[in-house]
């Protein structure tokens, strides 16, 4: 096996630096913007979050579905099935299919990771943000690093009690609920997958789902 000399002088900079890390850390340069917590963004009391996250979220290209119940939302996500003609729904979410079950409602089935050819995917999520639009999703959803991103349509169910002014609140929100046991990963995610990276042309679904529907519950 052939092995590489290390030159002097380069070992030389990296003692220099490893003592540069091992010595006292500098003091935050701003230690007061810890302590202030004014919104940098204050809420349009004119409309509600809810409205709000709704007009966000459809200027960003997501689908919004209103419901007054959860029977509203079973509807609406068997009137989708029905419509676009899709053969395999995924439902990420106990909950959501419990009520699939006791409701007699056959066309959503448990996420199974080996299968890529589902045409949409259900989960929850942990809260909505209403200035950006966005959805904050955590590894602490069941299957919550792959079946909001694997899958060519991503249905999302959320609360109204879900429903957040501003990132702020939606960190703070997960600080609240899972204290020193944050999740390994908390997506911020704004509307669906696209790009420009490629001649600078905009492509939808690239990196993840090209369709993203939110129905939020009003309960």
């Amino acid at each position: 096996m052939q092995t590489f000399k290390t030159s002097k002088a380069r070992e030389n900079i990296l003692a220099r630096i490893r003592r540069g890390l091992a010595a006292e850390k500098l003091p935050m340069p701003f230690p007061e913007a810890e302590k202030d917590n004014t919104p940098l963004y204050a809420a349009d009391e004119t409309i509600s979050p809810e409205e709000t996250f709704a007009e966000q979220f459809i200027n960003l290209g997501g689908r919004f579905i209103f419901c007054d119940n959860e029977q509203q939302a079973l509807e609406a996500i068997t009137s989708l099935y029905d419509s676009r003609g899709w053969q395999q729904l995924f439902c990420a979410e106990e909950r959501l299919l419990r009520l699939f079950i006791n409701n007699k409602i056959s066309i959503a089935t448990p996420v199974d990771i080996n299968n890529d050819k589902a045409d949409a995917c259900i989960t929850g999520c942990e809260c909505i943000v209403a200035r950006t639009g966005s959805v904050l999703l955590s590894s602490r959803q069941h299957m919550g690093r792959t079946a909001s991103v694997f899958y060519p349509v991503h249905i999302i169910v959320a609360y109204a009690g879900q429903v957040v002014d501003d990132i702020q609140q939606a960190l703070t929100l997960m600080k609240d609920k899972y204290g020193n046991q944050l999740p390994s990963m908390i997506n911020l995610n704004t509307g669906p997958s696209r790009t420009a990276d490629i001649e600078k042309t905009l492509v939808v679904g690239v990196h993840g789902p090209g369709e993203v529907f939110c129905i939020l519950v009003n309960a």
